[in-house]
């Protein structure tokens, strides 16, 4: 007698049951790091030939990278407006993740012998903080270099 009201009450609690937490994280990201968004580039190291060289990206200049299921693009310009010196450069393609390696294929860049090569980096993200440390060498431009960038999760 009391059985399908017992049965139709579960039911419908089962039913307004919405997960929450870490389970929705799990499943919108599955085993991927949360890569997709848009990062901030906060400062660079570049290791060349023993000579290191960090720059601030947060001073006279902003750097973002977009990154979403399949592409990546970058932007880079200067803060002054170019009044005391002009820069800009952009680049995109596509990318691959397999664990904690990230793998760009440039497709597009400002900087044209860029174009056509693939950089290889492993990557860890903790919190809003993304790192990415890997090779950058292109032979025709003499590019073979370390390379380790770090970025926050852009927020405005």
């Amino acid at each position: 007698m009391y059985k399908p009201t017992i049965l139709l009450a579960l039911f419908a609690i089962a039913c307004n049951n919405k997960p929450s937490g870490p389970a929705v994280a799990e499943v919108k990201t599955g085993n991927r790091l949360p890569l997709e968004g848009t990062w901030q580039l906060i400062d660079g190291t570049l290791i060349e030939k023993g000579d290191t060289t960090v720059t601030d990206y947060t001073r006279r200049q902003s750097f973002i990278k977009i990154i979403n299921a399949t592409h990546f693009a970058f932007q880079h310009h200067d803060l002054s407006k170019g009044r005391d010196s002009a820069s800009f450069g952009a680049g995109a393609g596509t990318y691959q993740l397999a664990g904690d390696q990230y793998t760009e294929h440039l497709e597009y860049c400002s900087d044209r012998q860029w174009e056509g090569n693939d950089f290889s980096f492993t990557i860890t993200i903790s919190n809003d903080t993304l790192v990415q440390r890997g090779i950058e060498k292109i032979e025709s431009a003499g590019v073979d270099r370390l390379n380790i960038e770090r970025y926050v999760r852009y927020k405005k």
